[in-house]
């Protein structure tokens, strides 16, 4: 998956391993959910199975779509956009350019679950890129694996530290995260920090993860933050705790 968000190597080798040959045929059905106060537009990438990648959902409402076993992507939402007749507009958080229909990742910072489709399930939610809106990912019908749900229903806007916060008429509409706003090697996990003895938990990461302990907070928060299923369904579910 691309973005900023790295995950230790050994992640990859597993995904690898577990989406090859052995994939099993057949479909997952994805069940998006806004439980938000407000419209928010969801961006998902790639996007062919999925409404083209971008659509609207109102508070309440939920779409119901079906993705391929082999499918390795990212779902998120973007909130506050404007979109006109042709599907051209901008976005307070999450823009994927000017598009409805994204084509490429949510501009941080952003929220993400991601997935990648194989005999075995791997999928997260991951605030390593920021936090914008409250995500979790529920499992159902799982035959296999780890299938807890994976997430974050704190919502992080309303204690964001304030060097990281993103405001928009005088209301924080997304937090960034603390790689976005130092750019050192300590906080984005490079250089001398870039492996996951020397990358540690920092006080941004750590506050990120006791508001939401079933997401990756900072790259090497793996043993807590990525989760496996088998045969599985799954709900996405945007602010779950409104």
């Amino acid at each position: 998956m691309d973005g900023k968000d790295m995950r230790a190597p050994w992640i990859f080798l597993l995904i690898l391993i577990f989406s090859g040959a052995n994939s099993s045929e057949g479909a997952r059905v994805f069940t998006i959910v806004n439980e938000c106060k407000t419209t928010i537009w969801p961006g998902i990438t790639p996007g062919e199975n999925f409404n083209g990648g971008g659509f609207a959902l109102k508070p309440g409402q939920s779409v119901v779509i079906t993705a391929p076993v082999g499918w390795s992507g990212r779902i998120w939402g973007r909130t506050g956009c404007n979109f006109d007749r042709n599907g051209n507009g901008s976005c307070e958080t999450g823009s994927c350019g000017s598009a409805l229909k994204c084509g490429a990742s949510g501009e941080t910072p952003v929220t993400l679950a991601e997935f990648t489709l194989a005999s075995l399930d791997f999928f997260d939610v991951s605030l390593v890129d920021g936090f914008n809106l409250p995500v979790v990912v529920t499992p159902v019908n799982g035959q296999g694996g780890n299938c807890s749900s994976a997430g974050c229903d704190g919502d992080l806007r309303k204690d964001c530290p304030s060097e990281l916060a993103v405001r928009v008429g005088g209301n924080t509409v997304a937090c960034r995260s603390a790689c976005d706003v130092f750019n050192t090697d300590e906080y984005c996990c490079r250089g001398v920090h870039g492996n996951p003895m020397t990358c540690q938990p920092t006080y941004y990461s750590k506050k990120f993860k006791a508001a939401c302990p079933a997401a990756y907070s900072y790259a090497y928060d793996d043993p807590t933050s990525i989760f496996t299923c088998a045969g599985a369904d799954y709900i996405v579910t945007f602010c779950s705790d409104r």
